[in-house]
């Protein structure tokens, strides 16, 4: 069930990308915001009791919501699901959007491929070269495609296996990663000096993280060159500013054979060397689609595997 669910969510997805509506968006801002402005004296314990207030009610919410539509019925179940997953992946629009900069690239158009860059980062793009655009949209993508599909797909399929339906284990890494970003960029308004009260955000990030960062890695490595991705991991990714996202970017250069950090015009300066090869531009974004498409089929399958042990036993 877990497996029909993830391959309709996905195809959903890729055919109809959500995009959050903005009265959602909305209440969701407003959601977080409401707990911060209520909690945030600078305590780091007021941030703690914050962030469980916030998370667990929702996530047992959803656990009580599978519950009882499996009890109805187990197709409510499985639609629930599927409609949770549809609501956390995301990545739609960042795959789409990665094949219209590399359409502009091919096509010479490279003011249009930046322009599109600048859409997928938030922000400017600068005066960047066709190799530059195509380094920043590969890692871009690929810390997009961790968060709205790999990481996505790890919680949803622990919680599965766990009984509490994959739905909730999908909101509580999304919900995880929103609080994290949210706080982390709190308004003038309501930051102290010592910004304390948004660090058990950042650490429960941190925790969800590990696994899925390193299965992510790991699946590179199996999909990919496994001895580049092993010495990348080994010996680059620490040097990023952000190691759980240098792992993800170093194995990956390594599996794929490109290239990607550098420092770029001196506008990216804090960005280390990553990877051995020596494909650029075009055929750098060619190599990481293949590995992308080769990793979703490789987690696809593992699924597979687990939702038949659990049948057979």
């Amino acid at each position: 069930m877990s497996l029909f669910a993830l391959i309709v969510a996905l195809l959903l997805e890729q055919l109809r990308p959500f995009f959050v509506p903005a009265s959602l968006r909305g209440w969701l801002l407003s959601y977080t915001d409401y707990f911060q402005h209520h909690f945030n004296s600078g305590a780091y314990r007021h941030g703690r009791i914050a962030w469980w207030l916030a998370v667990l009610p929702l996530v047992l919410l959803v656990v009580l919501l599978y519950w009882g539509l499996y009890v109805l019925h187990p197709i409510f179940a499985l639609i629930f699901n599927i409609l949770a997953l549809y609501l956390c992946l995301g990545y739609g629009r960042y795959s789409h959007g990665y094949t219209e900069i590399q359409q502009a690239l091919r096509m010479g158009r490279s003011d249009r491929a930046a322009e599109l860059l600048n859409g997928m980062r938030g922000g400017s793009s600068g005066s960047f070269n066709v190799e530059e655009v195509a380094r920043l949209t590969i890692e871009v993508s690929l810390v997009a495609l961790h968060r709205h599909l790999f990481g996505v797909i790890v919680w949803f399929t622990l919680f599965s296996l766990l009984g509490l339906g994959g739905a909730a284990g999908a909101l509580l890494y999304r919900l995880t990663l929103g609080l994290s970003e949210r706080w982390h960029e709190a308004l003038p308004t309501y930051e102290l000096v010592d910004g304390r009260f948004g660090n058990f955000a950042q650490e429960m990030r941190t925790r969800l993280e590990w696994l899925p960062i390193r299965l992510t890695a790991g699946t590179f490595a199996i999909v990919g060159n496994f001895e580049d991705t092993a010495y990348c991991w080994r010996s680059q990714a620490s040097n990023w500013p952000d190691g759980e996202t240098g792992i993800l970017l170093a194995s990956a250069a390594g599996a794929s054979g490109i290239r990607l950090g550098m420092p770029i015009d001196g506008i990216l300066s804090d960005r280390p060397e990553l990877g051995v090869g020596d494909k650029t531009g075009d055929a750098a974004l060619q190599c990481a689609i293949r590995l992308v498409r080769r990793s979703v089929v490789f987690m696809l399958v593992v699924l597979f595997m687990l939702t038949l042990a659990s049948l057979l036993g």
